[in-house]
Parts: C-alpha cells; sequence; structure tokens
C-alpha cells in the first residue's frame, strides 16, 4: 500500500516515446529499494514514480533515469503548481528539437548522395573518400549526439533501448569506412550518414504525428477561462481563475466562458456546453441549474456560485481520464511489451552471429547473392566476404523495429480517447477496450438512465362540467404551496400549459392523503381515494376506472375535487427519455441482450421493459441487490457483462460489472467506479463507445500484426544480405510510421460514420413514456 505521506514524483522524459523506451524506464527505477511502483504513460511522455517513504529524492529519479538512456525535462511532485501550458510547450519543443537535427542530418547526407551516384556509376571523384567523412561528421556525430548517448548510457544500465541498434548500424559503419585512408576497401561512410539521417527522419515524423494524435488534451486546457469576475467586499473585481475559491460568486457577461464549475444563483441564459456534450445547440440556464467550467454563456448575464475549483471541476477531470486512458494498456500489449523487452538483445545476438555467420561460411549464403544479383541493385556478390558480413549484420540492426511494436497500442488509444472525448464518451482504460469486443448483457438501471428521472404531469382527464385547464390550474395553485416532488411536477405542468396559477389560501398537508385548501374562493382537494372518502366527494365510476388503468401503466394518480365535487384526475410519472426506445432497438441490432435492474415495483418495471423492449428484467432490488444479480449473470456469461447507471447506489454495480458505464454528468463516486463516462446522459452513447471501443481495438490488433509481420519477414531477408543497411533504416522507418498512421486513419473512419448517422436521423423521436413507481401523492 502506498505511503500516504511521500507524494508521488512525476517526471517529463522527452525520448520516452513508445511502450519498449517505457518499459527500460521502468524497470530502470523499480531496482531502486526507495521506489514503490512506477506508472508511465507515452501519450505525454510521464513517469509517475510511488516511493516506499520519503528518502526518494528528484536526482536519485534523475540520475536512474539518464543512466537507462533518456534525458529528463522535468521533475516534480504531485500536487506542485505547474501552468497549463507546460506540456503543449513541451511538445512544441520536441518537434522543434527533432526538426533541428533532422536539417542537420538531411542536408549533408543529401550532399553525400549526390556525389556518390556519380562516384560509383560514372567517373570516380578525387578526394570523394575526405569530402564525405567531413560531411558525415556533423550528421552522426552532431545530430546523432543523443542517441549514441542514449545507446551508451542504456548499455551501462544494463538495458538495450532502440538507440543501441542505431548507434552501432551508424558509429561502427564510419569508423570502419576511414580505414580506406591507408588501405582500399568499400566505404561504409555512406550507409553510416543515411542510417542516421533516415533515423532522424523517422523520429521528426513520428514526434509530429503523435503530436497531432495527442492534441486532445491540449485542446481541452486552451479551452478553459483565464480570468473570472467575482463579487468580493460588495465590488466586482477580476481575478485569476487559479485563484477562485468554492463559494465564489461569479458574474458571467454574455459572450464569456464560464470560469469554473457551479450554480446559478440569478439570471437566465443559454449556454453552449459542446465542449462537454458534443451537442452543438445551446441549452438554457437558469436559477438552480448546474453548469459547468470552460463551457459559454451566450445572450444572457449569469450570477453563478463556484462549487467545483482546480482538479475537481468537470473540465480536469476529464483530463485526468483522457491521461488514465493514453497512459493504459490492452491487455493483448502487455505480451507483446514482454516479448519486446527481449527484442533488443536478440537482435544484437542475432546481429553477431550473422556478421560470424558470413565471415565462417560464405559459401553457403553466396548462392541466393548470385541468384538476386542484377534483380536488387545493392546487390553485390564481388564485394568480398568482410564487407558483405558486415553489410548483413548491420542490416540486421537497422531492420529490426521495437518501437513499431512499442507505438501500437498508445498512438490507436491517444487518437480514441481524443474521438470519444470530442463526443462526451470518456474511455478511462485500454482494459475496458478489449472487452468491449466480449459484451454480449447490457444490464440497466432504469430511473436516470432510461428514464428522465424526475416525476411529469403526463395526463389530464377531467371530469363532468369541468375543463381540463381549470383541474391543472386549480390543482397547480393548491399544489404550488407544497414542496412534494409529485406537487412540483404539477406546478410544471401548468407552466408548460401556459396557465396562470394563483396563491392558495388556508392550505394544508394532509399525511398520507393529499392536500387541501381554498383557490379563487372554490375549495380544492388534490389527493388519494381516501381523501375523497373522507371528505364525502361524490364519486364518479369513470373517473376511478380510468384511475385504475392509469395505475396500472405505473403512473401516480391524483384525484382532483372542486367544491365537493369530482373535478377530474392527474397522472405523474417518470418519463422515458427520447432515446431511450431508439437505443434499446439499436443494441438489440448489435446482438446485445438487455437486462433492466430497478428497486421499483414490478408492475413499472414490466411496464417499461414493454415500451422499450428490454429482454429482461429485476424489479424492487436493493443497491447491493445490484451487485449479486450482476454476479449472477457473470457466472452464466464470464467477462460478458456490461452495465450503465447513474446514481451513487449504482457505483457498486458498475465497479462489480465487466464494464461500468457511468451515464450523465453523475455523481463523482459513480464516475469515479466507472471505466466510460457518457458525458451527455444519452443512452444512444453506449452504441457509440462500443463501437469506438470495438474499432479502436481492431486498429491496435492491426498495427501488432503489421508489426510482428514487418520484423518476422525483414529479419531473415537482411540475415542473408539481401537488404541493404540504408534500405533497412528506410524500411524500419516506415513501419513506425505505417502503425502511427494506420491509428490515425481511425479519426478519419469512425468519425465519417458518426457523422453519416448525424445526416441521417430517425424520421421522429419515439414518444415520452412513463415509467415511474405509483407511490402516490400523500401514500395509497
Amino acid at each position: 500500500m502506498k505511503n500516504e505521506k511521500a507524494s508521488e514524483f512525476i517526471v517529463r522524459v522527452p525520448g520516452m516515446c513508445s511502450n519498449h523506451c517505457a518499459g527500460l524506464v521502468k524497470k530502470s527505477l523499480e531496482r531502486l529499494p526507495q521506489v514503490q511502483s512506477v506508472k508511465t504513460n507515452t501519450a505525454r511522455r510521464l513517469v509517475v514514480v510511488f516511493p516506499t517513504d520519503g528518502e526518494l529524492s528528484a536526482e536519485m529519479i534523475r540520475g536512474t533515469i539518464e543512466k537507462a538512456g533518456y534525458e529528463v525535462e522535468d521533475i516534480y511532485r504531485e500536487g506542485e503548481e505547474r501552468s497549463e501550458e507546460t506540456q503543449g510547450d513541451a511538445e512544441e519543443g520536441y518537434l522543434a528539437k527533432a526538426r533541428k537535427n533532422l536539417w542537420i542530418a538531411l542536408i549533408p547526407t543529401t550532399l553525400i548522395m549526390l556525389l556518390m551516384m556519380p562516384h560509383m556509376f560514372w567517373v570516380p571523384i578525387p578526394g570523394y573518400l575526405a569530402v564525405i567523412a567531413l560531411l558525415a561528421i556533423p550528421v552522426v556525430f552532431y545530430a546523432g549526439w543523443e542517441t549514441h548517448r542514449s545507446a551508451f548510457r542504456s548499455l551501462l544500465n544494463g538495458t538495450a533501448n532502440m538507440d543501441v541498434l542505431i548507434s552501432l548500424g551508424s558509429l561502427p559503419p564510419y569508423l570502419i569506412g576511414l580505414v580506406g585512408f591507408f588501405t582500399p576497401m568499400t566505404s561504409f561512410i555512406e550507409m553510416a550518414a543515411t542510417i542516421m539521417a533516415f533515423h532522424l527522419l523517422g523520429r521528426y515524423l513520428e514526434t509530429r504525428a503523435k503530436g497531432k494524435a495527442s492534441q486532445a488534451i491540449r485542446k481541452l486546457l486552451h479551452m478553459g477561462a483565464r480570468t473570472a469576475r467575482v463579487e468580493r467586499d460588495g465590488e466586482v473585481v477580476k481575478v485569476s481563475v487559479k485563484a477562485l475559491q468554492e463559494g465564489d460568486l461569479m458574474i458571467i457577461r454574455p459572450g464569456e466562458k464560464i470560469p469554473t464549475d457551479g450554480e446559478v444563483v440569478a439570471g437566465t441564459s443559454h449556454v453552449d456546453e459542446s465542449l462537454a456534450t458534443g451537442e452543438s445547440v445551446p441549452v438554457e440556464r437558469s436559477e438552480g441549474d448546474r453548469v459547468l467550467g470552460a463551457t459559454m454563456n451566450k445572450e444572457g448575464r449569469l450570477k453563478v456560485r463556484a462549487t467545483k475549483v482546480g482538479k475537481d471541476t468537470f473540465l480536469a477531470q476529464v483530463v485526468k481520464l483522457i491521461e488514465e486512458a493514453q497512459g493504459s494498456k490492452v491487455p493483448v500489449q502487455e505480451l507483446a511489451d514482454r516479448i519486446t523487452a527481449y527484442f533488443v538483445p536478440f537482435v544484437l545476438a542475432l546481429s553477431l552471429l550473422t556478421f560470424l555467420f558470413w565471415l565462417l561460411f560464405p559459401q553457403v549464403l553466396m548462392p541466393v547473392l548470385e541468384a538476386a544479383d542484377g534483380v536488387l541493385p545493392w546487390v553485390d556478390p564481388e564485394r568480398g566476404t568482410l564487407p558483405l558480413a558486415l553489410l548483413a549484420g548491420v542490416a540486421v540492426l537497422v531492420i529490426s523495429c521495437p518501437c513499431a511494436l512499442g507505438l501500437a497500442t498508445p498512438t490507436a488509444l491517444m487518437v480514441s480517447s481524443g474521438l470519444g472525448a470530442q463526443q462526451g464518451i470518456l474511455i478511462r482504460s485500454g482494459e475496458a477496450i478489449q472487452k468491449f469486443r466480449d459484451i454480449r448483457w447490457l444490464v440497466l438501471d432504469k430511473t436516470g438512465t432510461l428514464t428522465k428521472g424526475t416525476p411529469a404531469l403526463t395526463e389530464v382527464v377531467s371530469g363532468e362540467g369541468f375543463s381540463e385547464e381549470e383541474v391543472v390550474r386549480l390543482a397547480a395553485s393548491l399544489e404550488g404551496a407544497s414542496e412534494h416532488p409529485l406537487a412540483e411536477a404539477i406546478v410544471a405542468g401548468a407552466k408548460e400549459r401556459d396557465l396562470e396559477v394563483s396563491e392558495p389560501e388556508d392550505f394544508k398537508a394532509l399525511t398520507a392523503r393529499g392536500v387541501r385548501g381554498r383557490v379563487e374562493g372554490q375549495a380544492v382537494l388534490v389527493g388519494n381515494r381516501r381523501l375523497w372518502e373522507e371528505e364525502g366527494v361524490t364519486s364518479d365510476g369513470k373517473l376511478l376506472e380510468k384511475a385504475e388503468e392509469l395505475e396500472s401503466e405505473g403512473k401516480t394518480v391524483m384525484l382532483v375535487a372542486i367544491d365537493g365535487k369530482a373535478a377530474g384526475l392527474l397522472a405523474v410519472a417518470d418519463t422515458l427519455k427520447e432515446s431511450s426506445l431508439e437505443a434499446v432497438r439499436s443494441f438489440h441490432k448489435m446482438g446485445l441482450r438487455t437486462l433492466m435492474v430497478t428497486g421499483d415495483n414490478e408492475r413499472v418495471a414490466r411496464q417499461v421493459a414493454k415500451e422499450t423492449g428490454i429482454d429482461e428484467v429485476r424489479a424492487e432490488v436493493l443497491p447491493e441487490g445490484k451487485v449479486e444479480v450482476l454476479k449472477e449473470l457473470q457466472k452464466k456469461y464470464p467477462g460478458q457483462v456490461a452495465m450503465v447507471g447513474d446514481g451513487i447506489n449504482d457505483a457498486a454495480a458498475l465497479k462489480q460489472a465487466d464494464i461500468g458505464l457511468a451515464i450523465g454528468a453523475g455523481a463523482d463516486v459513480t464516475i469515479e467506479a466507472a471505466d466510460v463516462t457518457l458525458v451527455k446522459g444519452d443512452l444512444r452513447d453506449v452504441e457509440k463507445a462500443i463501437l469506438l471501443s470495438r474499432a479502436t481495438f481492431r486498429k491496435i490488433t492491426q498495427n501488432l500484426f503489421w508489426a510482428w509481420i514487418y520484423n518476422v519477414v525483414a529479419i531473415p531477408v537482411a540475415a542473408i544480405g539481401l537488404l541493404h543497411p540504408m534500405v533497412g533504416v528506410i524500411a524500419m522507418t516506415a513501419s513506425s510510421l505505417t502503425v502511427i498512421s494506420n491509428s490515425l486513419l481511425l479519426k478519419k473512419s469512425f468519425g465519417a460514420k458518426n457523422q453519416e448517422k448525424g445526416e441521417d436521423p430517425p424520421a421522429s423521436e419515439p414518444p415520452a413514456a412513463p415509467a415511474q413507481k405509483s407511490c402516490c401523492h400523500g401514500g395509497n
């Protein structure tokens, strides 16, 4: 268990760009007795070090990482102040450095190539060896200095990173090429310069591509407001967002960003929440509504009380979830990482064996070269045994590419997490992405997930001599004095119908029966049958029959009497979300079975299931009972059960499920327990999350497949002498770029699919349907 007194260190390591590199850094740090555990995030080039006690210092961490062959750009304790722009600046710095080294290598190497062609095929150039040796110095020794230093430190540390292969593929050939000044022999200086130049080209392109793939977090960080107007001592002052405290009253004018999460205490406006939900249409926000930081206030002036600041805000939590997703590993990648850990030592041994085999038994492989002579322009059987052995050995070094294997998962996760964030889908772990492909059962909570979670007036029936408007207006006027949730639904229903309500007189709440009072001089009763009987209201047979019918549908029915006469009835229910029916249909099309688990009664639950098409129902289930239902289902279908919920009472069940999805902004504890958070509260986003996860996993498996195929095919070809090292380093660069490009294609393919869905909406939305437990206002 982590020592709470010793906060973790966060380290930025610019050169840690793949899981292979991350594995070497992690392995080196874990050797320290003061280190308990290490987490790496290649997407952001960050290492998190958890100490066993307070004795671990930043200098010890820095020294250990540098010995492993990697530079440390920044190191700080968790919780220390860091600018939001730091990461973006660091990414720009990596790219600028890579670009500079590339140009330093590219210009001399281009000149070497221009000189090499006429020298080899037309006219020998006087002083050729001296010229190319001088031109190659900045390439091999200046631009390639960090590569050599990293390789040297890595070997001293007892590890072997990718830079070891490149260093051995460029330094020895350059030094051996200098022998040509003393005795006639094939020059390898061109090869040394070309290998380093193409390596640096690959690094630059990789850094640029990964920068594009990981821009989601940087975009989010720049979306937040920088300053806020707050009321302090009766005056409105401008302060930094970082200085905000919970409880501060913020003034947000039209066109300004809301500085931090809060609750509207005054004013009405429309707020553009597309940052959080992906919805382009602004939503109305007024007193009592919650608003999110970094969203845009449109036309009205709002006064907002800050409820969350700093790391607790919605935006900060989104960034945290994306970072967790990008730093996580898919189980299928873990096997690849274990193999990759032994990859470089294996390649070094194979390269040496290849060199020795060519030196000792050239006649065995010479027929292969003779057959390829004339087909492959770089194959020349007459070079001599030593040059051929050296070419084959170096080709094996530079053709091998553990980086492509290490990039397979992080690049796909970076693109996927960015895509998800844009659409309000936050997938927290790589493990969930792999598990989604096996899901066969979707367990759904009812209230707040399938339904809106708040009661609404769904039906009005008037008695003889009364109109519906009169029944609703008088009932709402009386209920306006009540704080009961069902009373609020009636008042809201009157407002929706543009009915003016009056102030009631002689209001009285009657326990377990309803309410009574006088409105506009008339005696009004709203409650259950017991209240009617006690007050001697003349029963209306048709009204009572209708009441029974509505109650059988799971609605809560309230009877209304005016001046002792049966005036009508009001039905209140928790209505289905407009998207629920469409969502359940899409689940079935995907081959998923659905199970609704609710604490509501059997009658209400069955009605909701009937209206939505849900396959199975478990009603009257307590929160702990939901966990048992999931365990029971998991016994029959191990690894195939996902759960969607929104409330605190769903947190344990979400944790128990193979994949937990928290829908809506939800409770913090629910989001913390979930593997996926759906910001909008739209059940249709579950389908999007599944499709995105499955598409991401396909990209990961494709990346791993091509990376392995590349190495399996390329290494033997290089070993038998059919691959020139310069061609090999180009192929190695291409393999890494192929993996990155394939991951970036996810953005086009998945984005296009969703755009097509958005352009072709359903002909009509399904009508709101009731689904409220029949708890009857005042009891029943």
